[in-house]
């Protein structure tokens, strides 16, 4: 809210001098365009985390699981040859 205060003076000669001042509460409010943009790149930027986290992060999981069925099948293949090792002992004693 703002306080108008008017004065006047007035000189030996007899002129008179007004003079308006305004007070006011508070200053007004600034930077809300600033504000605005700062939150507006920080909603693209988390876009763009979800985003990138989505498409690189299944790649990596993909990845993890390749590897995984690979040791699996290399165990696999180990107990095979170890089967095969067996039957082939256990013939050769009879």
């Amino acid at each position: 809210m703002a306080e108008e205060r008017i004065t006047e003076v007035e000189t030996p000669n007899g002129n008179t001098h007004t003079h308006t001042t305004v007070i006011t509460d508070g200053g007004r409010s600034r930077g809300s365009g600033g504000i605005f943009i700062i939150a507006l790149l920080i909603i693209v930027a988390l876009v763009i985390g979800i985003w990138a986290f989505n498409k690189y992060g299944g790649a990596e999981a993909n990845k993890d699981n390749a590897i995984a069925n690979a040791a699996n099948q290399v165990g696999d293949a180990a107990q095979q040859v170890g089967n095969a090792a067996q039957e082939a002992a256990d013939n050769a004693t009879r």
